[in-house]
């Protein structure tokens, strides 16, 4: 059996002090898992259920669903069973519960049933404050683990560097960045990515091996765009713009992958001090800073200036309020290689 304790953990991080990440969460008589990320939010549930599992193969699970939530059944899952066995009762959209669930819960915290785990997931939203506030206090000896979105991309890279360090896999920093490139908009298909990498590629994952997988994202296809214009190579980011808009590509996406490299080439110009420093103060991953500094050789201030106006101007005109999306896409390609100089 998985040992019990009502002592508050360790400050981890997460939006208060006393909450344990996703990858943290340990056996407790009530586990409140908050946050929007419902992905991290499974896979924190699904390591408990795992936990409890390899401690005793007898555990029984349960489910619960507190917005269609019947009064007393907490209470009876809870109740100890004939033979003794552990029991996890995972309760879903706590969120939306109805007023049996809350005053079930709370009546609850006050006695947990002994060898029985409670979890609870909460998505988000002021619903069943007075409960949420009382988990929070550790009452009935609950812990908190907050599924945060990851939002920045530093979160996201910091993310799929433990996918491949906790299976024992090489991937090269050139090899990383191509994978977020690849899927930054979800953190699911990210770790799905990662996953199949995991499985499929042998020897160290290089770029090679991302773009043989993943090279006809549309995602990948804008950022390879937008590198080649940065550094000044028209020619061929032009070649590759028309490659990827043939292959399928969304004009909305491109004007993206130049804009988030642009807004991160203008966060580090002029700042002062290690990658990791700078990395700190604007949210971004080393690696960014690393190559922001590289892609600025050449730029000037006024010169991005006019790269940002460009941008805008041309996510109007893709958007519909101009005639050619493709020549608008085309100009701004040749004025970023160009840096700006108009």
């Amino acid at each position: 059996m998985a040992a019990r304790t009502t002592k508050a953990p360790a400050r981890a991080a997460g939006p208060r002090a006393g909450t344990l990440t996703w990858d943290q969460v340990r056996p407790a008589p009530i586990v409140l898992v908050s946050g929007t990320e419902g992905f991290l939010a499974d896979r924190a549930i699904r390591a408990l259920r795992d936990i409890l599992t390899a401690e005793d193969p007898s555990l029984e699970v349960t489910d619960l669903d507190a917005a269609d939530y019947a009064s007393g059944e907490l209470i009876s899952l809870a109740s100890p069973s004939l033979f003794a066995e552990p029991r996890l009762i995972r309760v879903t959209n706590v969120e939306k519960c109805n007023d049996n669930f809350l005053a079930d819960a709370l009546r609850y915290l006050e006695s947990p049933a002994p060898d029985a785990y409670v979890v609870m997931r909460h998505a988000g939203g002021v619903r069943g404050k007075k409960l949420l506030d009382a988990l929070r206090t550790g009452a009935g000896g609950a812990i908190e683990v907050a599924c945060l979105e990851l939002k920045k991309d530093s979160d996201k890279y910091d993310f799929a560097v433990a996918e491949f360090r906790n299976a024992g896999r090489r991937i090269t920093p050139g090899a990383l960045r191509a994978l977020l490139a690849a899927f930054s908009g979800d953190v699911a298909e990210l770790a799905t990515a990662c996953s199949q990498l995991i499985a499929d590629a042998s020897d160290e994952i290089t770029e090679a091996t991302v773009d043989k997988y993943y090279g006809g994202r549309v995602e990948t296809n804008a950022f390879k765009v937008a590198d080649s214009a940065i550094a000044g190579r028209s020619g061929e980011a032009l070649g590759l713009l028309r490659h990827a808009l043939a292959s399928g590509a969304d004009p909305v996406p491109t004007v993206a992958a130049f804009a988030a490299k642009l807004r991160t080439m203008a966060r580090v110009m002029g700042q002062r001090g290690s990658s990791a420093q700078i990395a700190s103060a604007i949210g971004a991953a080393p690696w960014q800073v690393d190559r922001a500094r590289r892609d600025l050789e050449g730029w000037s201030e006024q010169g991005l200036g006019t790269c940002f106006e460009v941008l805008a101007d041309t996510d109007e005109r893709i958007k519909g309020a101009g005639r050619d999306p493709l020549y608008a896409l085309e100009r701004m390609v040749r004025i970023v290689a160009a840096r700006g100089q108009v």
